[in-house]
């Protein structure tokens, strides 16, 4: 089971390079977290599009959605000084923190996740496989 960043669900519901990725990684079994998802619905809307109907799609798609909660909320926290240099978001922090309490690997779009969290799996769904 892989945990997926925004910006990896993103691409590949606009169909953008690595979409062919993330659509391995759904047909593998894959999550994300709400807040991320709460993201995914921000960008799009601010694209112009329905955000109910994004939801829909969303929602018909093999993917998990899994609630950001108070274990996460610690874990996003405690990854704060280590990730700030980065210029990570909460909503990344979070994807991360998800990806670590499930001991389960991450796939984003930024190239700059892989070496942030030791112990921790990351791939990148633009450039080659990792």
């Amino acid at each position: 089971m892989t945990v997926l960043d925004a910006s990896a669900l993103l691409a590949y519901l606009l169909d953008e390079p690595g979409a062919e990725r993330v659509q391995e990684a759904l047909a593998t079994d894959a999550l994300v977290g709400t807040v991320n998802l709460a993201e995914v619905l921000s960008k799009l809307a601010d694209a112009g599009e329905d955000p109910e109907e994004a939801m829909n799609a969303i929602g018909a798609l093999p993917l998990e959605l899994v609630p950001f909660d108070e274990d996460q909320a610690l874990e996003s926290a405690l990854l704060r000084p280590s990730t700030s240099p980065a210029g990570l978001s909460l909503g990344d922090r979070a994807c991360l923190a998800l990806g670590r309490r499930l001991g389960r690997p991450v796939l984003t779009a930024d190239r700059t996740w892989p070496e942030l969290v030791p112990g921790l799996e990351v791939s990148v769904i633009r450039g080659p496989a990792t």
